[in-house]
């Protein structure tokens, strides 16, 4: 059996009496080493995404089982969303992949058209309900910052806001995949999260501060200015969190600063190593979240969330996993 034609079990190396525990764990598994932020190919990790999605789905396990049992020689009818991903067995004795057919793969370049993943189209039978509706999932946008509590914390309103128009004018309107979700509820504590931005399979969870202009430092773990440490927003822990709850996805953490006088280049914000070569994230020194100013955070979404494996997919799971977080 070939490796596009092999059963959504195989892929995740799991028996057909696999219950729901053994898919997740299987899956985790498999994810990490098919992750192209891993090394491995994009290809093989949709194949390993959309197993995990039909199999831990009750309905769309039995409607697989019943079009799986039913083929014949071990190949399968494959469910809608499949994107047609298959390959035709080479004759017995060939020599060559030559006359393999390959999957028609979508493009994977962050300006184009979006992609649902499962598409929409699969449900217009009416025989299955999509996770959330098309409508939802089109827009780029969803919640805006509000009061939370008794107090008002105005100024974390305006920082907020700030953040919202920065990454609407300049990584929705390049990253047209993009999805920006606001005021979610921490999974890793009683805590908020401002800002997460979905693109493809990758996540950015984004906080945000605001200080004066001027010079600053920050070496992984500390902001300096002026010999005086400022302690930025803990998001670490969250970022941790959120990786474990989507193994599928590469997640990061970034604290936008900025500026009281709304320059996008102000505070300056250096980066220094600190001894023993760490430094580049902050959480113990492991690259998990990074601090820059507001052109600093532009500049790197854009890298982070347009070089990841299919750009210009939206992952309606993640998504809708992420609007029912909203608080």
């Amino acid at each position: 059996m070939t490796q596009g034609s092999s059963s959504h079990y195989q892929v995740l190396g799991i028996p057909v009496t696999a219950t729901e525990k053994d898919i997740k764990v299987a899956y985790r598994k498999a994810a990490r080493t098919a992750h192209p932020d891993h090394g491995g190919d994009p290809a093989a990790f949709r194949r390993v995404t959309l197993a995990y999605e039909t199999l831990i789905d009750t309905k769309r396990r039995a409607d697989y089982d019943r079009s799986y049992g039913s083929a014949s020689g071990g190949a399968y009818a494959s469910p809608a969303g499949d994107e047609g991903a298959h390959f035709d067995a080479p004759a017995a004795g060939s020599r060559a992949s030559a006359n393999v057919r390959r999957p028609n793969t979508p493009r994977n370049t962050a300006a184009d058209p979006p992609v649902y993943v499962p598409p929409f189209e699969q449900f217009d039978s009416g025989t299955a309900v999509p996770l959330i509706p098309a409508s939802v999932a089109r827009q780029q946008v969803h919640g805006m910052p509000r009061k939370r509590g008794i107090f008002g914390a105005e100024a974390r309103i305006q920082r907020e806001m700030r953040t919202v128009q920065l990454i609407s004018r300049q990584i929705l309107t390049t990253i047209p995949a993009a999805r920006l979700v606001n005021g979610l509820q921490s999974p890793a504590d009683n805590s908020h999260i401002d800002h997460a931005v979905l693109a493809g399979y990758r996540l950015a969870i984004v906080g945000s501060m605001l200080l004066p202009p001027g010079a600053y430092a920050w070496n992984g773990s500390t902001l300096t200015h002026g010999g005086r440490s400022v302690a930025p927003p803990q998001l670490g822990h969250i970022v941790r969190r959120m990786q474990d709850i989507f193994p599928e996805l590469n997640v990061t953490g970034w604290i936008v600063v900025h500026s009281t006088d709304g320059n996008l280049h102000q505070p300056v914000i250096d980066r220094h190593r600190r001894a023993g070569g760490q430094g580049s994230g902050y959480g113990e020194g492991s690259g998990l979240v990074e601090v820059v100013n507001a052109a600093g955070l532009a500049r790197g979404l854009k890298l982070f969330l347009g070089s990841g494996p299919a750009p210009n997919t939206v992952n309606v799971p993640v998504l809708a996993r992420l609007l029912g977080g909203m608080h």
